[in-house]
C-alpha cells in the first residue's frame, strides 16, 4: 500500500513517517508532500491508498485538499493529523469526508487504532 503524508513542515512529515514505522506499517510505501497543491499533483499522478493529511498549510489547506479530490471524483482514504482538534473541528472533518482526525501529539498506538481499519 502507499500512504502519503501532507505536511508543510517537512520536521513534521518525518515524524509522522517516523510513528507509522514504529506502529508496525514500515512494510508500507510513504511517499510526502508540502502542501495540500503538491500533495494534489502527487496523487492524480499516483494514487495513493491512505492520506495522512495536515489540516493548516500554505498553498492549498487540508480541507481544500480534500474538497478539491472530491470535486474531482478522486475518492481515497483521507484523514488529517492536526494539532487543532477541537469537537467543531472534527465534524467539519467527518462532513468533508475524511475517515479519521488524529490529533498532536500522538503516538504509534493512536496511529494503529486510527489506521487499522485502512491498512490490514
Amino acid at each position: 500500500m502507499n500512504i502519503m503524508v501532507v505536511d508543510d513542515s517537512l520536521a513534521m512529515r518525518l515524524i509522522v513517517m517516523k510513528t507509522l514505522r514504529e506502529a508496525g506499517y514500515d512494510g508500507h510505501d510513504i511517499t510526502q508532500a508540502a502542501d495540500g497543491a503538491k500533495a494534489l499533483e502527487a496523487i492524480k499522478e499516483e494514487e495513493p491508498d491512505l492520506v495522512l493529511c495536515d489540516w493548516n498549510m500554505p498553498n492549498m489547506t487540508g480541507p481544500e485538499l480534500l474538497e478539491t479530490l472530491k470535486d474531482e471524483g478522486i475518492n481515497l482514504k483521507f484523514g488529517f493529523v492536526t494539532t487543532e482538534a477541537s469537537e467543531e473541528m472534527r465534524s467539519k472533518a467527518h462532513e468533508l469526508g475524511a475517515r479519521f482526525l488524529i490529533a498532536k501529539p500522538f503516538t504509534p498506538e493512536s496511529f494503529k487504532e486510527k489506521l487499522d481499519p485502512y491498512l490490514n
